[in-house]
Order: structure tokens, then sequence, then C-alpha cells
């Protein structure tokens, strides 16, 4: 098992598993190996310590946590989220505040939506009991962050 750290065009660091070199290149090149952050397709091995084992009777270092990796791990999930989300809701643009509203009072079929409203729709759906979820700069989640 060959563990490689790898990166993608964007600058973003991660660690990938393969059975072998060819393995690794086999992949990239079928485009099966994408960046768990943002998605990038561009991914390039990086430089990595070898760990080299000095005696056969002594095990390999427990490996410790990585706090900045795990927070990196927890941001990719949360924009893979967000981007299902973004992928399967309806882009109502301007008139978001309307169609909400005329889906909580159920004069129109609930599903998931995004779009736009100012900070006083916002305010006034809030306060009648509409279910929204503000959401700054949603366009960014549409393509890979940079």
């Amino acid at each position: 098992m060959k563990v490689l750290d790898l990166g993608c065009r964007h600058g973003h660091v991660f660690e990938g598993w393969f059975a072998s070199e060819e393995d690794f290149q086999s992949q990239r090149e079928h485009g099966l190996i994408e960046c768990p952050v943002c998605g990038d397709q561009g991914i390039e091995k990086r430089l990595s310590a070898p760990y080299v084992q000095t005696r056969r009777s002594e095990p390999p270092p427990a490996a410790q946590p990585d706090p900045e990796h795990a927070s990196t791990e927890r941001q990719a999930r949360l924009l893979q989220a967000l981007r299902a989300w973004v992928r399967d809701s309806e882009d109502v643009g301007e008139r978001f505040a309307q169609r909400a509203r005329a889906m909580h009072q159920g004069l129109e079929p609930a599903h998931n939506i995004r779009g736009v409203a100012t900070p006083d729709e916002a305010v006034a759906l809030v306060e009648e009991g509409v279910p929204i979820l503000p959401l700054p700069d949603v366009p960014s989640l549409k393509e890979p962050l940079q």
C-alpha cells in the first residue's frame, strides 16, 4: 500500500492510499481522484517524508491527531453537503421571499429553494415562522474554492 501526499491546483493538500504507483496514475488519468475540499481533479503528488523503520521489533510511532487535517476534513464535508444542497435546490432569484412564504402557507408544494432576499424580507420571513437559512455568497458553492 502506498500512502501519498497529494495536492490540487488550488493548494489544498490531502492524503491518498493506493495499491501501487500504477494504481495512482490510472485513477488520476481516469478522473477518479479529486480534492476533498474543492472537487478539483488536477491532482499532483506532493513531497512527503518517508517513514523508515529502524528495528524489526520496533512498531511504527502512533499517529498523532492533526487538528488542521481534521478541520480540513470537516470543511470538505460541509462544502460537499452545501454543494449537494445547491445542486438539488431550485434557484428562484429575487422571488425567494414570495416563494418561501407561499410554500409555508401551503399554496405551493414544499421543496428546497434558494435565492436572494433583502434583510427586511428575511426578518419578516423569520417572524412569520418560515424556516430559512441565510448563506453568504451561495454562487461560490457552485465552483471550486480558490
